[in-house]
C-alpha cells in the first residue's frame, strides 16, 4: 500500500490504501461531530463559516477557523515534504511517517479527552484544530503517492467523478474502457469504506467514547504494518536464495525452511548445478 509510488502503483495498491484510510476518516468525522459539534475531515464547511464571520467581522473567530483551515493545509504539506525529500532514502519510511504523526495526533485526542477533557471552549478548538492537522496529513499522502488518484478524507470531489464516470458508461465503447472502470472500482471502495466508517463510529461511540480514536489509530497501523510484513517477507525470500545459491547457509534461511516446510539447506558439497536444477 505505501511501498510503491506515483504511476509504479496498482489499481490493487490503491484500493487497499483508499479502503483503509477512508474507513478511519469517515470514523474520525463521525466521532468529531458527536463530541466537537464539528466536522475535521474536511474544511468545506469551514470556508463558509469563514466567509460569514468576516462579514459579520467577529475576527477572533476568523482566526480560529483560519487556523483550522491552515492546519488542514499544512497537514497536506508536511506529507508531501516528506514524500519527496525522504523518497530516495526509503519509499517505505517517507510514506509510512505522515500516517505515524496521524497515529500520534488521534491518540493525544484519545487520552487526553479520555482523562482531561473538561468541555471548554478553548479545548475543543485545540482539539478540532489537531485533528484536522492528522487528516490534512492523510489526505496529502494518498493523494501525494498515488499521482492524486486517491483522497479518501471527503467525497465531494468522489461523488462528482462517479456521477461522470457513471454517465460514459452508458454508451458501451466506455464500458469496455478498462482504465475507465478501474477507476470507478476505485471510487466506489472509497464511497463505500467511508461510509462503513461513519456507520462503526455512530454506533461505538457510546460505547467507546474517546477510546474510538485507538480503534482509529489501529486501523492506520494495519496500513503501516502491512507493507512492514510484505518488506520483511521478500527479505527471507532474499535471503533464503542466496543461501540456497552460494551454499552460505544462514540464520533466515534456516527459519525460512522451518516455516514454509522446505527440505533445509543444501549441504555446502553438494554441487552448484545440482542445486539450480533442484529448484
Amino acid at each position: 500500500m505505501l511501498r510503491n509510488y506515483s504511476n509504479s502503483r496498482t489499481l490493487g495498491d490503491n484500493i487497499r490504501l483508499g479502503t483503509l484510510t477512508a474507513f478511519t476518516a469517515g470514523t474520525i468525522n463521525i466521532a468529531s461531530l458527536l463530541i466537537f459539534l464539528s466536522f475535521t475531515s474536511n474544511v468545506t464547511g469551514h470556508y463558509a463559516i469563514l466567509a460569514a464571520e468576516i462579514s459579520k467581522a467577529n475576527w477572533s473567530q476568523v482566526a480560529v477557523v483560519g487556523g483550522w483551515i491552515f492546519l488542514f493545509f499544512f497537514g497536506g504539506f508536511v506529507s508531501n515534504f516528506m514524500v519527496i525529500n525522504f523518497n530516495r532514502k526509503s519509499k517505505y519510511f517517507a510514506h509510512a511517517m505522515p500516517l505515524v504523526l496521524e497515529i500520534a495526533c488521534l491518540l493525544f485526542v484519545g487520552i487526553y479527552g479520555q482523562f482531561y477533557y473538561r468541555k471548554t471552549l478553548e479545548e475543543t478548538e485545540y482539539l478540532v484544530a489537531l485533528m484536522l492537522f492528522a487528516t490534512g496529513l492523510q489526505n496529502g499522502l494518498t493523494a501525494s503517492i498515488s499521482n492524486f488518484s486517491v483522497k479518501t478524507t471527503h467525497l465531494t470531489g468522489t461523488t462528482t467523478d462517479l456521477g461522470i464516470l457513471f454517465s460514459m458508461f452508458t454508451q458501451k465503447q466506455f464500458r469496455k474502457n478498462g482504465e475507465l472502470v478501474a477507476r470507478a472500482k476505485l471510487l466506489m471502495s472509497i464511497m463505500l469504506a467511508y461510509v462503513l466508517g461513519a456507520v462503526f463510529s455512530g454506533l461505538t461511540y457510546y460505547y467507546l467514547e474517546f477510546r474510538v480514536f485507538y480503534v482509529i489509530s489501529l486501523c492506520l497501523l494495519v496500513v503501516i504494518g502491512y507493507d512492514a510484513y510484505k518488506i520483511h517477507l521478500r527479505h527471507y525470500n532474499t535471503q533464503y536464495r542466496y543461501s540456497k545459491i552460494y551454499r552460505k547457509p544462514n540464520f533466515l534461511a534456516f527459519l525460512y525452511d522451518k516455516i514454509h516446510g522446505g527440505a533445509g539447506i543444501k549441504q555446502k558439497g553438494e554441487k552448484k548445478r545440482k542445486l539450480i536444477f533442484e529448484e
